[in-house]
């Protein structure tokens, strides 16, 4: 193993590991850790490699979601096929944008989601939910918009589409969650087969930050049931490290550091 290969894998476990442990928000380091710590030097070839091992991520914890029986499978297919459109677009439109002009872009992203996660979340809603023609139709316009995002910046866009699940469906925050990491995986899946056909993936790094992605998932799960009482904790600390990487992303892609 190189020590490109190396710093991947510990790479994808540091992601996996924060995904278990806190549920969330981990991916946006994806892109960072592959620019700056594994050394990838295009942008769009990091975030396509990026798109990919967080689909596959997402996928493997679909699972457990599923078995546990916290997916709403209805609202989960229309709102990610409608996205899969957007994330098409978006995924279009990101690979024609300089490189630099799109990682300050991400980096802004970045500042977004650390905000978003020193929110409160409300755990109201409905459990029972059923899809109905009007949670359908809203489901369809916000899946296109999340989806378009998601594809621009080969993000995983979990902390969109949870709210956006459920201002369109009105399901409850663990539906959410569960049904979310459904259209987190086919958003990467496009974007990555997007960028794919611009020969813009880095298959084996690829492959090593998903074994690593997979192995820091399953110490994270084990580790939340430990650490449960100071989740909320370690989410404002992980919120003050990513606001300082964006930072760091938008001085670099500004030639500033």
């Amino acid at each position: 193993m190189t020590e490109t290969d190396l710093l991947a894998a510990l790479s994808g476990s540091a992601v996996g590991l924060i995904l278990g442990v806190i549920g969330g928000g981990g991916s946006i380091l994806a892109v960072p850790l592959l620019l700056y710590v594994v050394g990838v030097s295009n942008p769009h070839v990091a975030i396509g490699t990026s798109a990919l091992a967080v689909s596959v991520n997402a996928f493997a914890n679909l699972i457990a979601h599923s078995r546990a029986g916290n997916v709403k499978w209805p609202c989960a297919i229309v709102f990610a096929l409608s996205g899969v459109a957007g994330a098409w677009i978006g995924s279009t439109l990101g690979k024609l944008v300089d490189g630099k002009q799109l990682l300050f872009l991400f980096g802004i992203v970045m500042v977004v989601v650390a905000l978003s996660m020193l929110r409160p979340r409300k755990s109201e809603g409905d459990p029972m939910v059923q899809i109905t023609p009007a949670i359908a139709a809203r489901l369809v316009g916000i899946g296109l918009a999340t989806g378009a995002l998601a594809g621009f910046f080969g993000i995983g866009g979990g902390f969109l589409i949870v709210p956006g699940i459920m201002l369109g469906s009105g399901m409850a925050m663990l539906n959410a969650v569960g049904s979310s990491l459904f259209s987190v995986g086919v958003f990467g899946l496009t974007t990555a087969v997007s960028h794919a056909q611009d020969g813009l993936i880095d298959w084996r790094l690829a492959g090593v930050f998903i074994v690593g992605g997979l192995a820091g998932g399953l110490v994270g799960t084990r580790l939340s049931g430990v650490l449960a009482a100071r989740k909320g904790l370690l989410t404002q600390v992980f919120a003050a490290v990513v606001l300082l990487v964006a930072f760091y992303v938008m001085a670099k892609s500004a030639g500033v550091a």
